[in-house]
């Protein structure tokens, strides 16, 4: 536990630190993200405001993390393949951000080009957990051996949770917010299960977040941009399929799955009956237009997104008492 602590502080002090300098270059090259047109109206005041931000709040994570598993003495291979992965998940994110500066519009890659890139990065640790015979999932007394489907389930998993935290951020300190209860509920998971490498990554990523929020909340300094929302996403995925815990990542992103489905079910409605349910989606969107101001929205998504944590945590706690048992 003593490492976990040690991999916190490092990481929050640093992500502090990266942040600083990294901001005032982003102003001064005048590096901004440009506002959706459909929450123009809602929005206008951000436009320009410094993008990427999932640079440094990344470099804070995986200093954080690298120097905290050498003093453990976990630096294990599924570390760094777990760590290779928010890597490449990085640059994917960090080259869409790009061209939607340079093009000047909410534009980058296409869909198919991200989609394929990050299919691409996720086979990482899907085929590692298939290598090394890691291809059963678990939920209580339910346990189903995938074998060598395994590595579409993950795949699924790992991109669904990057495009899931990438729609969430859309609001002030959300997304960060969201994901520092995220990672802090698989920092404890892990530590339960005694997988010590992971659970110092995971505490890791939580304090990461939580630097970040220095920056990001309301009004936000910089936002994370596809740079850290595709990453953090990916990453929250990788450390559940790793540790073996992939169904409680449903509690665990919860937040995640609903901003989604409120994203999926508008579309469909739309197409369907020519209709919205929602006033705008994402779902964050839509309680915006409803009256509530964003920091209440920020704040009541961060409260369920503990919840659903705490709910995973009872729940690993509950499933090993009765293994055991």
């Amino acid at each position: 536990m003593t490492m976990i602590s040690v991999a916190a502080l490092i990481t929050l002090v640093l992500t502090l630190l990266f942040g600083v300098p990294y901001l005032e270059f982003m102003k001064k090259k005048m590096y901004g993200q440009y506002i959706r047109e459909e929450v123009q109206i809602l929005h206008a005041k951000k436009n320009k405001t410094p993008t990427t931000g999932g640079v440094f709040l990344v470099a804070g994570l995986i200093t954080g993390s690298l120097i905290a598993l050498f003093m453990a003495q976990a630096l294990s291979t599924r570390a760094i393949i777990v760590l290779m992965t928010l890597v490449f998940y990085t640059f994917t994110g960090f080259e869409d951000d790009i061209k939607k500066i340079k093009g000047c519009h909410n534009e980058g890659l296409s869909p198919r080009a991200k989609l394929a890139l990050q299919i691409a990065v996720s086979m990482l640790p899907a085929v590692y957990l298939v290598y090394q015979g890691q291809t059963m999932i678990s939920f209580f007394n339910f346990h189903l051996n995938l074998f060598y489907f395994y590595p579409f389930f993950a795949v699924f998993m790992i991109v669904g949770s990057s495009n899931a935290l990438n729609l969430t951020d859309g609001l002030d300190g959300l997304a960060s917010g969201c994901s520092f209860f995220a990672f802090l509920a698989c920092a404890l998971i892990c530590f339960i299960n005694g997988n010590m490498d992971l659970a110092i990554i995971s505490m890791a990523a939580s304090s990461a977040c939580l630097g970040f929020l220095y920056f990001n909340k309301n009004p936000a300094k910089i936002f994370m941009g596809d740079t850290g929302s595709l990453a953090l996403g990916g990453l929250l995925a990788t450390i559940a399929i790793t540790g073996k815990f992939e169904l409680w990542l449903i509690p665990i992103g919860v937040v995640f799955i609903a901003e989604t489905l409120s994203v999926m079910l508008q579309v469909a409605s739309f197409k369907l009956t020519g209709k919205r349910i929602f006033k705008m989606s994402p779902i964050h969107h839509h309680f915006e237009l409803s009256g509530w101001k964003e920091k209440k929205i920020v704040l009541v998504f961060s409260m369920i997104s503990a919840l659903g944590g705490l709910i995973a945590v009872w729940g690993v706690c509950l499933q090993r008492i009765l293994t055991v048992s």
